[in-house]
């Protein structure tokens, strides 16, 4: 017999599943309905997007580079056409027939073939692999003859770096170079416009203002079927080319300056005395710049590298050297302004016989019979080493350090534009405890006065030092860029940085006494034309401290191992009766600054005041067409 309840209880059960099946699929199919309401209405653009970026790729050129000019104009750092060859491998269906048939095309080398090989493991399929960034046109029209049976392979008509004056604007204006991944990480305006073959400044103001030099990508955007494969050209955007930068420098100026240096090691500056436009800036030996520009070759670069004469260091703004008697002028200056001596002040110089003592230490003038009796005026005229002497234990060192920051010395001259240039250093009592943990001894004081010891000073330093004697004594910005990159609104600009004027004349009537005077130290170098004559002021600063034996000795320069001679400096500002610029020389190991400096210093003068005249009319001319 079939119990009923049992039959109602297993309906009951299974319609209680029917139920639960039913509800599920509709829960089920209001969830699918929903998910698709939510992909194909609220998410449609982001799979529009989506699909559209797998259906439209973007190609892009390196921008084009913004070019240097010079102060009347002329590029200095321009762009030229250069004949590259791209290969898309997304393009190319066999790469390894492709890139072999453009190997012999080309006829490149197995290093250069395994170079593409690896470089093309290392991108995206759809980025731009450059095969060669600087063809002939030989090669170009080559590979453009053979296009028919190289799919996936472009010619491509590209912009790049030239530099027309080569060596002479290097340690200015730097060089660029493939971008690599430092570069990327370290500036983010070159990470969002890189593409292969991207060139960007290594050095130099190249470097500093590659961001507003770099430009702008050109882009073309082209539609891909599923495969990859290029269907049509979308559109074409020409990218914006990098600004124009220009500079304060004379050309005509900065390759006289690299021919007066021509063989030696050193540096010559040249400042405009009120403006402190720099009018040339040059550090030798140099380099070709166009050597980096598509990779220098490992030989080429090695020679570089192992000069001794270091062309690589930009001895303007990274050499740090003693000023030598260069900075007598401000020991001078210094002592006046503080009321230690006066212009009759005088010292009785003996020469070697009676050298200076002090706790059994020896300070000897340079003139072995002495000078005798000199006052202010004399000793700056004959560099008397023993007037220094006595006028900087009088003065001390932390008076002496105030008046030499004063004039620009122990400081960046353009603050953070040259990364690689140097603080040089002007030392007082607290700089030697803080940084040595010892005390300042006077005989440290009475070296400094003749700039010896720790001080250390850069070329420009004492250009713009000279420049602000030769003003006045008046401060002034030196900048080498012209316009809305410099700093020509500062509070201070022209502020004087002298208690008494007098004291600046009778320093600047010292310093023309040394070049104009008999017995002055560059008095050979003079120039008695009023239209060109200078005032200056040599210096000699010691590599190797000179003992009894080498004083005894009395060795000629050649005599000398070239790496233990003296450096050979010069300090000087002209025309004397209407001051415009001040100059900065330094010979590297040459010996005396006033047989070596200083007659570069009379060819020099006369280039620059001549050039002048043609500055002037340049810059009125300007203005009427304004």
């Amino acid at each position: 017999m079939i119990d009923q309840s049992d039959n109602v209880l297993k309906l009951s059960s299974l319609n209680r599943r029917m139920f639960i099946l039913a509800a599920a699929k509709v829960v089920i199919l209001g969830g699918i309905v929903s998910r698709l309401f939510f992909l194909q209405i609220k998410e449609n653009k982001k799979y529009l997007t989506l699909s559209d970026k797998n259906r439209i790729r973007e190609w892009k050129l390196p921008p084009v580079r913004g070019e240097f000019k010079d102060y009347f104009g002329n590029i200095i750092a321009g762009n030229f056409e250069a004949y590259q060859l791209h290969i898309i491998p997304e393009q190319v269906e066999d790469f390894r027939y492709v890139i072999t048939r453009v190997k012999d095309i080309l006829n490149l080398s197995d290093k250069q073939f395994q170079k593409v090989i690896k470089k093309q493991k290392e991108i995206k399929s759809w980025e731009t692999l450059i095969v060669a960034d600087n063809l002939s046109w030989e090669k170009f029209s080559k590979i453009n003859n053979q296009l028919y049976d190289l799919n996936g392979v472009k010619p491509v008509v590209s912009i790049s770096r030239n530099y027309p004056y080569k060596d002479n604007y290097t340690h200015i204006l730097g060089y660029v170079s493939q971008a690599n991944e430092r570069d990327i990480l370290l500036n983010t305006t070159v990470k969002e416009k890189f593409v292969q073959g991207l060139k960007v400044g290594k050095i130099g103001l190249e470097k500093s203002f590659e961001n507003i030099l770099i430009g702008d990508n050109s882009i073309e955007r082209y539609e891909v079927n599923a495969y990859g494969r290029r269907i049509s050209q979308l559109a074409f955007k020409n990218g914006d080319k990098g600004e124009i930068i220009q500079l304060t420098v004379d050309t005509e100026v900065q390759k006289f300056a690299n021919e007066l240096l021509a063989e030696k090691a050193g540096s010559i500056c040249v400042m405009d005395i009120f403006t402190g436009e720099v009018i040339a800036m040059h550090s030798s030996p140099s380099f070709d710049p166009n050597s980096f520009v598509f990779g220098i070759s490992k030989d080429e670069w090695q020679l570089i590298r192992n000069n001794p004469m270091k062309p690589l260091v930009n001895k303007t703004l990274s050499g740090n050297y003693s000023p030598g008697s260069t900075i007598k002028p401000i020991v001078a200056l210094s002592a006046l302004e503080n009321n230690i001596v006066s212009p009759k002040f005088t010292v009785n110089c003996k020469g070697h016989k009676h050298p200076l003592e002090l706790y059994g230490q020896k300070y000897h003038c340079w003139k072995k019979e002495g000078h005798g009796f000199v006052n202010l005026r004399e000793a700056m005229k004959q560099s008397c080493d023993t007037y220094f002497y006595e006028v900087a234990r009088k003065l001390g060192v932390d008076r002496l350090s105030e008046t030499a920051k004063k004039f620009g010395l122990g400081k960046k001259v353009f603050n953070n534009l040259f990364e690689n240039e140097k603080n040089g250093l002007i030392p007082n009592t607290f700089w030697k405890k803080e940084i040595l943990g010892k005390n300042w001894l006077l005989g440290e004081t009475i070296i400094t006065g003749i700039g010896q010891g720790y001080i250390q000073t850069t070329p420009i330093q004492l250009c713009l030092m000279t420049a602000q004697i030769a003003n006045g004594g008046y401060k002034i910005y030196p900048k080498i860029v012209l316009k809305k990159y410099d700093e020509d609104l500062k509070e201070d600009k022209f502020q004087p940085l002298v208690k008494n004027s007098k004291n600046i004349k009778i320093v600047q009537e010292a310093m023309f006494s040394s070049t104009n005077e008999v017995r002055g130290t560059s008095y050979r170098s003079r120039i008695d034309d009023p239209k060109y004559q200078f005032a200056g002021k040599t210096g000699t600063a010691q590599v190797k401290r000179i003992t009894k034996q080498d004083r005894e000795l009395d060795l000629k320069t050649i005599e000398i191992p070239y790496e233990e001679r003296d450096h050979a400096l010069y300090v000087a500002y002209g025309p004397y009766r209407n001051p415009r610029y001040a100059v900065s020389i330094l010979i590297e190991h040459g010996g005396s600054g006033s047989s070596v400096a200083a007659p570069i210093a009379k060819k020099l003068f006369k280039k620059i005041i001549d050039r002048h005249q043609i500055r002037k009319d340049f810059n009125s001319k300007k203005y009427l067409d304004i």
